[in-house]
């Protein structure tokens, strides 16, 4: 049976996901269009810019190259890839192919983490990946290569990075708010220069375009990252990993509430499947103790996470 403190951190790493499933919405009704990576930056840099202020501690030694890679992968090289994926594919294929981040985690923890996955994960990861491409996939025409290779790239990017935030652990007398402000500002100060150079100068904003930054700098992007990594440290690997489907069926429901889009009984079949595979997950797991073993480096835990990326760039707009 799990202990009150387990399921607490269930709960509050799982407002992460929920908050990324509502940044399509946000995009699509608030934010100028065809601006991904401007889009990209506002999210990241802003974000961690108001975290560094509040941690105030920099990164010591080994630890400025280590933020710089763990930027990269979880903010820097993800966010371009998962906006490129998602407006060269059709529907929500960008979140189908991002819903195997479970599968990528088990891979990727067995190579560097020495975990060895089991069959049970194997498959509620499979069953997961199956529920959310019966919510968000509908029929479409030829798949675009680049698009295709640009998701699967975004999600193994975002896996090798939560791996290796796992595996790394973070140095001594630094907390979750520090690391995810230096993530978050070296993702930030990569993506400046690509948007700049791929998108020019940034565009006109009115007061909903602001207020919609605001949201997607604040809560979609500097308190749930906060909360994400801040799970990866307290929960096993396929805890944290199973919450990732959380994030497509969020922007599905809130779609339905707020956009008018109506939801098919395939689609709720689908809810109902990858919810299903989202709590046996939780369930299927044991939670390591908080306090582990230190290295000289920092401290050390168990396996890692990754999965939200679906929902974390809008796809096209239905229709």
């Amino acid at each position: 049976m799990k202990r009150p403190r387990t399921v607490l951190f269930t709960a509050l790493t799982a407002l992460a996901p929920i908050s990324w499933g509502t940044t399509y919405a946000v995009t699509t009704e608030f934010l100028p269009p065809d601006r991904p990576l401007f889009t990209g930056l506002m999210r990241a840099l802003p974000a961690g810019l108001l975290l560094l202020a509040l941690g105030r501690v920099l990164p010591r030694g080994v630890w400025w190259a280590k933020a710089a890679v763990l930027g990269a992968l979880n903010i820097g090289a993800f966010f371009p890839l998962l906006f490129l994926s998602a407006y060269r594919l059709p529907g929500g294929m960008a979140a189908v192919v991002g819903s195997v981040g479970p599968l990528f985690v088990v891979g990727l923890s067995a190579l560097l983490l020495g975990q060895r996955p089991t069959a049970r994960t194997v498959l509620t990861g499979l069953a997961a990946a199956f529920g959310v491409s019966l919510v968000v996939l509908k029929a479409a025409g030829a798949l675009d290569t680049l698009g295709v290779l640009a998701a699967l790239a975004s999600t193994a990017s975002m896996s090798a990075g939560t791996v290796l935030t796992k595996k790394w652990g973070r140095p001594d007398g630094v907390g979750p708010l520090a690391l995810t402000g230096w993530q978050l500002t070296a993702g930030g100060l990569l993506i400046a220069p690509v948007a700049l150079l791929v998108e020019g100068a940034p565009p006109a904003l009115d007061g909903r375009a602001i207020g919609g930054y605001l949201y997607l700098a604040l809560a979609n992007t500097a308190v749930s990252y906060w909360l994400w990594f801040r799970g990866i440290g307290r929960l096993t690997a396929t805890q944290v990993t199973f919450l990732g489907p959380l994030s497509p069926l969020t922007a599905a429901v809130v779609g339905w509430a707020a956009l008018g889009q109506a939801l098919t009984p395939v689609q709720l079949t689908g809810m109902a499947l990858a919810f299903g595979a989202t709590v046996a997950g939780q369930l299927g797991s044991r939670t390591p103790r908080v306090v582990a073993h230190r290295s000289p480096q920092g401290r050390a835990g168990s396996a890692a996470v990754p999965c939200a990326a679906p929902s974390s760039a809008p796809p096209r707009k239905p229709g």
